[in-house]
């Protein structure tokens, strides 16, 4: 976070907030630092290491912003399939950015939380994501939620498993199993579902990020590479999501009635409340 939003932006942030609904909930799938390295002719580290500076910016903004929750797609179950010695370089990265970034996240009051995996993360990495964790746990200003050794069909495999060993022990019947309970036994637990999913890079796919919980997402894909990725990209996305009618199954006439009805009610409570 050692980036500081200039004035422009912090005007343009405040022009966001005032024009229409803040996503609570943003996830991200952070793509093309590869080929933002490849561009410009320098290793894929490059572009990793220009991708931290990417995600410091976003938190900043997401903070001005009023963003509850910020996931960001770090690294996939399928990541481990990339040559070793990238795997180790990404490691380093991370542990490196824990290192440097957790005593700012916890000045700024900000959470830092994790999904996925973590028990195959080497254990330098386990060790130093779990300090952070400990050390901000109580922050409330915007939780950063990392995805690490994260796949969506391994978590909704682990949850079918585990929801199998209770029924097996009758701890639960066949008709217990719904929504809410698959949900409880997500990683994302206690989290709400992501209200906007941006994808960079311009890759029209979701790539296993999140299946269960993007179901009513509005998706934003841009062309622009991760390492490019900046403020003014945030709000873009956020200012198309204010333009998007959100209505879960529902037909735009019934989402006019369901507003109409609010507005009314909250004028109702307010007579009252006056009297």
């Amino acid at each position: 976070m050692k980036r500081v939003l200039t004035e422009k932006e912090k005007k343009q942030i405040l022009e966001v907030k005032e024009s229409g609904e803040i996503p609570k909930h943003v996830a991200i799938i952070m793509d093309g630092n590869g080929r933002w390295a490849r561009k410009k002719g320098l290793p894929r580290v490059a572009g990793h290491q220009r991708g931290v500076e990417t995600v410091r910016e976003m938190v900043e903004a997401s903070v001005e912003l009023g963003i509850e929750y910020l996931t960001l797609y770090t690294f996939s179950t399928e990541n481990w399939k990339r040559p070793k010695d990238e795997v180790s370089t990404l490691m380093r990265l991370i542990v490196k950015s824990l290192q440097n970034e957790t005593n700012e996240l916890h000045a700024n009051n900000i959470r830092l939380a994790s999904i996925g995996n973590l028990e195959v993360l080497p254990n330098i990495v386990q060790n130093e994501l779990e300090l952070a964790i400990e050390k901000t746990k109580n922050n409330s200003a915007l939780t950063l939620n990392l995805a690490l050794s994260y796949s969506g069909r391994w978590e909704l495999t682990n949850a079918v498993k585990n929801i199998i060993d209770l029924y097996d022990k009758g701890d639960i019947k066949k008709e217990d199993v719904t929504e809410e309970l698959i949900s409880d036994f997500l990683t994302t637990r206690g989290i709400p579902d992501p209200d906007l999913l941006i994808r960079s890079g311009g890759e029209l796919r979701i790539s296993n990020f999140l299946l269960w919980q993007i179901a009513y997402s509005e998706i934003f894909v841009t062309d622009t590479l991760w390492p490019d990725f900046n403020t003014k990209s945030l709000l873009e996305a956020i200012r198309d999501f204010q333009r998007r009618e959100r209505r879960f199954g529902l037909v735009s006439e019934q989402i006019s009635k369901n507003l109409t009805k609010s507005k009314d009610a909250k004028k109702h409570s307010k007579h009252f409340a006056q009297v």
